[in-house]
């Protein structure tokens, strides 16, 4: 065999084991079984509890107890994706937004890294994962459009941006009125033929394939999801809403709440514009009390089964609060 030959074959086998071993390396990234959770303990009278250890905590999947394999404390630094909606919806307050969204980036600690994404008709990224205020505060500031609303598409983003990330803590805050164009399009079209008796139990939010996607998602990387709800689009506010608004409405804010308990965050409803500001830093200092807690599953079994998460504390006269579980896909 002339050299060339040779030197080609040698070629061949090195990149086939190069594929092969690049194929390997994702296989074990997406097939990790390694759960991560956000965990919030507070007292009775429900303020933070920052100073406790992993010896303080006893995790249990399906009631069968887990062995802790890595816990961050509180002051451990997360990286944020903080999503704006720049809609239609949201042109008269703007800059209502950018002053709050100002307010939650000074709560937050400073090596905590964000990255800043709006969205309307598209999803742009304004910047990157930063602990620079320079950066993020300028980001807020331009932050505009107009139009459709893509939430899902823009929480889908966020999740692609946080796989980046690595082993950080992980959070998404988001602020939107619920409405997402093409989800409440598909409600929509679900409900325009059926008897007005119909249409207040017509619609299962629990069951939309996107809001699934972005929580199955959310559950692999251990992402806790904050949406603050804008108080736009209420039906309650026209003067004869039909029954199709109102439970279209209802769908899109049972689908904020579903996100918020199912990533152990909390769904803060706006009521009135000049309390955004004090919820987002609400939000950020939520942030700063949570315990992040990895385990690897007894059940390796990806099932695609229902795994219920429950957290103790071994003082009794503190509260703990986590995500409530997961697929196991």
């Amino acid at each position: 065999m002339s050299y060339q030959k040779t030197f080609l074959l040698f070629l061949i086998l090195l990149f086939g084991f190069l594929s092969v071993a690049a194929q390997d390396d994702d296989i074990i990234k997406v097939d990790s079984s390694i759960v991560r959770l956000n965990v919030g303990v507070v007292d009775a009278k429900g303020r933070p509890i920052t100073s406790l250890n992993k010896e303080n905590f006893t995790l249990y999947e399906d009631g069968v107890k887990q062995d802790i394999a890595r816990f961050q404390p509180t002051v451990a630094p997360f990286s944020v994706v903080m999503i704006l909606d720049m809609s239609g919806s949201t042109l008269g307050f703007r800059e209502t937004i950018r002053q709050s969204a100002f307010r939650f980036v000074d709560a937050l600690a400073p090596e905590d890294r964000v990255a800043v994404v709006e969205f309307y008709d598209k999803v742009n990224l304004l910047n990157d994962f930063t602990n620079n205020r320079k950066y993020i505060a300028n980001s807020i500031n331009v932050a505009n459009g107009r139009g459709k609303t893509q939430l899902y598409k823009a929480l889908d983003f966020a999740l692609e941006k946080l796989a980046k990330e690595g082993k950080r803590r992980k959070a998404i805050i988001v602020l939107t009125d619920g409405v997402d164009t093409p989800v409440r399009d598909a409600d929509r079209n679900l409900l325009q033929n059926l008897k007005e008796s119909e249409i207040p139990t017509a619609i299962k939010p629990e069951t939309n394939d996107v809001l699934n996607r972005v929580l199955n998602r959310s559950d692999a990387q251990g992402v806790t999801i904050y949406p603050l709800a804008l108080p736009t689009g209420d039906p309650a506010k026209l003067a004869d809403p039909t029954p199709i608004q109102i439970a279209m409405f209802s769908a899109a804010r049972n689908r904020l709440q579903i996100l918020a308990q199912r990533t152990g965050g909390t769904l803060n409803t706006i009521n009135r514009l000049e309390e955004m500001g004090k919820l987002y830093a609400a939000v950020a200092a939520d942030l700063r009390a949570l315990y992040t807690i990895e385990y690897e599953p007894k059940n390796n079994r990806r099932d695609g089964k229902w795994r219920a998460i429950k957290i103790e504390v071994n003082n009794p006269e503190l509260i703990s609060k986590t995500r409530p579980g997961y697929f196991a896909k």
